[in-house]
């Protein structure tokens, strides 16, 4: 019986966004690149910042950072809270010079301040990150909390691989039909109001665990006496600020200041999944607005994707350590949460899956159709058959990433893979197009030389001589990002010297939208920054925390 209402409610809150999510769009033009891939300019602030953070938030998050909280603790919040520094630089550095452009994908910008070639090699890298790691990674991790939630493997009496398989499937289809037949409107939209049931569904998991907690390590007085238990029982656990020499999934503090901001700083103002929905707001002040929102929301998401990791291992101990921890949050779930309220907060969970999956399915087909189909195939194609060309390769897309999301159930814990991968490539795209939009002199040499010594040395460091020297075997990945960053600008310096651009870049206008900034802008986010670095006070050994750091075996 609990399985039935389990199931009716889950159905019930799908079937709800996606009938909004319809009848909001119906009338929409989806025939023009405007319409389909910029939601024709129509979206404001309060939209955006839900939709970025649901296209961040979901179950690889959710999955991969409570795993990583359970075996390591508190110190995973910088993945989350120190995202507030680049959300800020996104809104006043580059969001103003994005929107003069008109731009609708990022390597677009690469052909207008560099060449063609910058712009193939952009589109392929980042496709190819898509394809590769992003989306089969977002099935996988939503397949395993929807194992874990309906216990399908004691149902189905499959195998976990083809349970993962065969749940990944479900997802992709879903999540494909909004994407590639409803454009970037419908994603944003239906991202929105998934993001007001994740927030509400997110926060009752630490709350029941918490009263889980009070009755498993203490008298059961409920979720106040949880709560001391979660601050008394490890404070190590609780320190943000871990040592200088840990490897991943630790975050050594020195990154906090580094690699860690040079990683956020690509994913949220460079990464055309992210910054797609910026592309469609109204004005710039309503893109700023999503951009500062989205941050204090960032800034409060470890109440939903770390705290519950650390009451998981408070609960059950060493057990949530299987799988690298990507157990971990699946458990707690469907350990705490009332059968009643499950159906619902699988339909949230859902929902947040298939928001960061038809967010970058999306991108990958404008990015195909825009940036390679269109200049390289079919010069004078129409919009219209863009957005054909863009559905069919989505729709590509999407049988891919079912064949291989089940395999990544053996690449050792979700965060780690995803983000190591993604330091390959994500800082020297970050630099030429943060060097094209700042300095008038970057020739078009730079991309071509920066970005593959980049991803030659940073491949040499973390996947070869990491085996091979004893020195670098546990240097965590983000001190590589940290030096090559520097390499990439010392290279930077050396083109322009050498050879610099023969004539001024000029940054031209193309009156897409009105440029007046938010007038209280950069008064809020100095407030969110300020909540970054107390929130970073509070988990440290001057708050509630202790002095050192978690040791854990991998089982």
């Amino acid at each position: 019986m609990d399985l039935i209402i389990t199931a009716v409610e889950f159905l019930a809150f799908t079937i709800l966004v996606a009938v909004i999510s319809w009848w909001k769009t119906k009338d929409d033009k989806l025939d023009t690149q405007d319409g389909y891939y910029l939601a024709g300019h129509s979206l404001i602030g309060i939209v955006i910042a839900g939709s970025l953070l649901m296209t961040n938030l979901s179950a690889e998050q959710l999955v991969g950072n409570n795993g990583q909280s359970a075996r390591v603790g508190m110190s995973t919040m910088g993945w989350e809270v120190t995202s507030a520094i680049a959300l800020t630089f996104l809104a006043f550095v580059l969001m103003p010079r994005y929107l003069k452009t008109g731009l609708t994908t990022v390597p677009e910008f690469f052909e207008t301040r560099y060449d063609k070639f910058a712009r193939r090699l952009v589109s392929i890298i980042v496709l190819f990150s898509y394809v590769v790691i992003m989306l089969p990674n977002i099935l996988y991790a939503g397949a395993q909390v929807f194992v874990e939630i309906f216990n399908v493997q004691e149902i189905t009496g499959l195998s976990q691989f083809w349970c993962l398989a065969i749940l990944g499937a479900i997802i992709a289809v879903v999540g494909a039909c909004y994407a590639l037949f409803g454009g970037l409107h419908a994603v944003a939209l239906s991202d929105s109001i998934n993001g007001i049931g994740l927030i509400v569904g997110g926060l009752l998991v630490p709350i029941f665990g918490l009263v889980k907690l009070s009755e498993v390590r203490g008298t059961g007085a409920g979720f106040s006496e949880g709560f001391h238990l979660f601050l008394t029982l490890d404070p190590v656990r609780l320190n943000v600020w871990n040592p200088v020499n840990l490897n991943e999934p630790y975050l050594p503090w020195p990154l906090l200041f580094t690699g860690m901001v040079i990683n956020n700083l690509y994913y949220w103002s460079t990464n055309q999944s992210i910054i797609q929905r910026t592309f469609g707001a109204q004005n710039l002040k309503e893109a700023q607005k999503g951009a500062i929102f989205a941050s204090f929301m960032k800034i409060c998401t470890p109440l939903i994707i770390v705290f519950p990791g650390i009451i998981a291992y408070f609960i059950w101990g060493e057990e949530v350590w299987t799988n690298n921890g990507d157990v971990a949050y699946p458990m707690i779930v469907n350990g705490v949460m009332p059968s009643w309220l499950l159906g619902f907060f699988a339909a949230v969970m859902f929902g947040a899956i298939l928001s960061s999956f038809n967010s970058v399915l999306n991108s990958a087909s404008t990015i195909y159709a825009l940036d390679i189909h269109r200049p390289i195939f079919n010069p004078g194609c129409s919009d219209a058959h863009c957005v054909k060309v863009g559905q069919t390769f989505g729709t590509a897309l999407t049988v891919f990433a079912i064949i291989l999301s089940p395999f990544m159930l053996y690449m050792g814990g979700i965060t780690s893979f995803v983000n190591s991968a993604f330091a390959a490539f994500n800082t020297p795209i970050f630099v030429c197009l943060a060097v094209g939009f700042l300095s008038k002199k970057a020739s078009a040499i730079l991309p071509k030389v920066v970005i593959p010594i980049h991803v030659v040395l940073y491949c040499l460091l973390q996947f070869i001589l990491r085996n091979q020297i004893d020195a670098l075997a546990n240097v965590h990945y983000l001190y590589f990002t940290a030096v090559l960053f520097v390499v990439d600008m010392i290279i930077v310096a050396i083109c322009n010297k050498v050879a610099p651009r023969q004539t001024d870049f000029v940054l031209e206008d193309h009156a897409a939208v009105d440029l007046t900034p938010w007038k209280l802008g950069k008064a809020v986010a100095c407030v969110s920054l300020i909540v970054m670095a107390i929130a970073y006070i509070i988990f440290s050994p001057i708050g509630v925390a202790a002095s050192g750091y978690v040791t854990y075996t991998v089982m």
